[in-house]
């Protein structure tokens, strides 16, 4: 997630303390520093790992036991100015995420056919999208002027939903998504991880994002605010140089 070789260490519970101040205490010659779990769910930017797909889940007669089982405050919530009446239109495929490269079909799997027919046409692809800094410093300062302020920003990471999902637009049309938001405390920028058509995945392509929810949004959980279109520039996924340098290419 940071980028760079790191581990997760596993034991039991009752041992946990102990570790982490032996951790803490042993790093500290090596500038180990403790900066929060806020900080640590921003680190995911750096390296473009999509934290939270919505799980095809919602439709399909395989999956109506698991559904009829699943409780409803478990079912996560859905944020962002893209809306759609079709829960399907929200299902990422493993090319979206930048995952086409462990596609196999040498063997049987559920979805298969559906994978196979997607991967023969276009695709989309994973890009970092880098925020228009007067654009996001506007939304700022809405909340200080008069009038509906912009949906709120927040700071380090402004997913506001479980799953989140902006619309991102091309001279007015769609062209992809826009998923997790945040900023990049080592680049000094804003971004967000998008899956957008392959015409417009080069970096440095224009692009915009509609941030906000759609008028009279419902949800008891968002704020009164109003939309607005972010300027952003199509920039490599992983956005860390060291993630794309070192980490798999193939």
């Amino acid at each position: 997630m940071a980028g760079q070789p790191g581990f997760e260490l596993f034991g039991p519970w009752e041992e946990g303390e102990a570790v982490r101040d032996a951790i803490i205490r042993d790093g500290e010659e090596f500038g180990l520093v403790l900066v929060g779990s806020r900080a640590y769910s921003s680190a995911n930017l750096e390296s473009a790992w999509v934290p939270s797909p919505l799980p095809a889940i919602f439709s399909g007669e395989r999956m109506a036991e698991y559904r009829e089982w699943l409780p409803a405050n478990r079912a996560g919530s859905l944020a962002g100015s893209f809306a759609s009446d079709d829960i399907e239109d929200y299902y990422l495929t493993p090319y979206d995420l930048g995952y086409g490269r462990s596609v196999a079909f040498d063997h049987d799997f559920i979805g298969r056919a559906a994978l196979e027919r997607h991967a023969a046409g276009p695709v989309r692809t994973k890009v970092t999208l880098v925020w228009n800094p007067e654009d996001v410093a506007a939304i700022q300062r809405s909340m200080y002027e008069p009038g509906l302020p912009a949906k709120y920003l927040e700071f380090p990471k402004s997913r506001y939903g479980v799953y989140q999902v902006d619309r991102v637009l091309a001279d007015g049309t769609d062209v992809g998504v826009s998923h997790d938001v945040g900023y990049i405390t080592g680049e000094q920028v804003f971004v967000s991880l998008a899956s957008v058509d392959a015409a417009h995945a080069q970096p440095g392509t224009e692009v915009v994002v509609l941030w906000g929810e759609e008028p009279n949004s419902r949800k008891p959980a968002v704020e009164r605010h109003r939309q607005v279109e972010v300027r952003a520039t199509v920039a490599p996924a992983p956005y860390s140089s060291f993630a794309r340098e070192n980490y798999r290419k193939d």
